[in-house]
């Protein structure tokens, strides 16, 4: 068994939205006993401390390493006092979203870019490829927001990705990757061509997939006590307006764009959550 496959049980539910789009984007953490599960939540997230973190040559995990290799990650995510303002949450969040849901691989762990773990790093916030049954190759870059505010979440991903595709980042980005993917990545020969310097962005940004990750304070979950209709309908609204500022933003019209939404109770409790749970490990 690859050590791609090895992942920690499903925990977000995913949620039917109406929508053009042919992906269901809209995921949530559940309801126990009534309240929503931030701490749950929280500890899921530091399950996929390994995966995000940790290169696949590290990622060999049995019993007598896994705490060792949870440490190590845990370290290289960061070990900064200061964590209200840090978005590594929503990173691994999206992360998990697109390793469980949509199949994709990673192909560099974000941590690789920094001098130190209290670095904020300026790059997409995810790697990875997926290879649908067609046959082709799809690299999928990540952004994440994690924001009290949606509004202001879908404002930062938009200004965000019009960044990243300018063609001097996208190009220092594409030769900073192409030596740290794994020889051991499936296709392994047809994903290092995509990153040469000789390859035109063009070939790049058609086979891209734009993942964008809005987690944010919702009033459907404050409103709500379970997974009932009138959660998953207020819930699907508040998608469905994130998705109207993506679109009227334009990015649309020339990138593949997946917009998923996790909607939070309260994003300063959650990342206080993850923090704990985060320095318990470290």
């Amino acid at each position: 068994m690859s050590v791609y496959d090895l992942k920690p049980q499903r925990f977000l539910k995913k949620l039917h939205s109406k929508s053009s789009n042919p992906f269901p984007r809209l995921y949530c953490a559940g309801f126990e006993l009534g309240a929503w599960r931030c701490q749950q939540f929280a500890f899921h997230l530091a399950e996929w401390l390994p995966d995000y973190a940790l290169p696949e040559d590290e990622l060999r995990i049995d019993h007598s390493n896994v705490l060792v290799k949870l440490n190590q990650a845990a370290i290289r995510v960061y070990t900064s006092p200061k964590y209200a303002s840090r978005g590594e949450a929503g990173e691994i969040a999206l992360h998990a979203i697109c390793r469980d849901f949509f199949g994709t691989i990673p192909l560099s762990p974000r941590v690789f870019y920094k001098s130190a773990s209290n670095d904020v790093v300026k790059a997409f916030d995810m790697v990875h490829v997926r290879f649908p049954k067609n046959g082709s190759i799809q690299i999928w870059l990540g952004e994440s927001k994690l924001f009290k505010s949606g509004a202001s979440a879908i404002t930062g991903a938009i200004k965000s990705i019009r960044e990243h595709v300018d063609g001097g980042f996208l190009s220092n980005q594409k030769l900073l990757l192409g030596p740290q993917i794994p020889k051991s990545t499936p296709r392994y020969d047809e994903i290092i061509p995509i990153f040469s310097k000789q390859k035109s962005l063009d070939t790049l940004i058609k086979d891209a997939v734009f993942a964008v990750g809005i987690l944010c304070d919702s009033k459907a979950v404050a409103e709500a006590k379970e997974h009932d209709k009138a959660y998953i309908d207020a819930a699907s609204k508040e998608l469905q307006e994130l998705e109207a500022k993506l679109v009227a933003s334009g990015l649309p019209a020339s990138l593949k764009l997946v917009l998923t939404y996790i909607p939070l109770l309260s994003k300063k409790d959650f990342v206080e959550a993850f923090d704990k749970r985060l320095k318990g490990l470290q």
